[in-house]
């Protein structure tokens, strides 16, 4: 049965990074794409971007060049580092495996929250 855990989400001030980090288990980690989803209460969760397994790379564009996603075959770990912070990236953060990386979320961790004050 799959699990995802994330963690690594607190309160930041704005311009401030966070790295947020997803433990997987009870899948095959290096064959499944992973991506990073965010949703603020009320609101419709978003895509952040995925990592394919081979370490390839898509952002949403609000995350080109502030966030950076890799991965830890050898751990089953993936990682979100989120850098220049601004408050409207305040959301509760998920980590999923995808239906290849283009495709929809299938599997969900309990998210984490990220807090950015200005």
């Amino acid at each position: 049965q799959a699990r995802l855990v994330e963690s690594g989400g607190g309160s930041v001030q704005a311009g401030g990074s966070l790295r947020l980090s997803c433990a997987a288990s009870g899948i095959v980690f290096p064959t499944r794409p992973m991506g990073w989803y965010r949703q603020v209460p009320g609101k419709h969760r978003e895509w952040v971007g995925s990592i394919h397994t081979g370490g390839q790379t898509v952002y949403a564009d609000f995350a080109k060049g502030r966030f950076t996603i890799s991965r830890d075959n050898a751990k089953n770990l993936m990682y979100l580092q989120m850098s220049s912070l601004k408050p409207e990236d305040t959301a509760d953060y998920y980590c999923a495996t995808q239906a290849g990386c283009d495709g929809p979320a299938v599997h969900w961790g309990q998210g984490t929250q990220v807090v950015v004050s200005s």
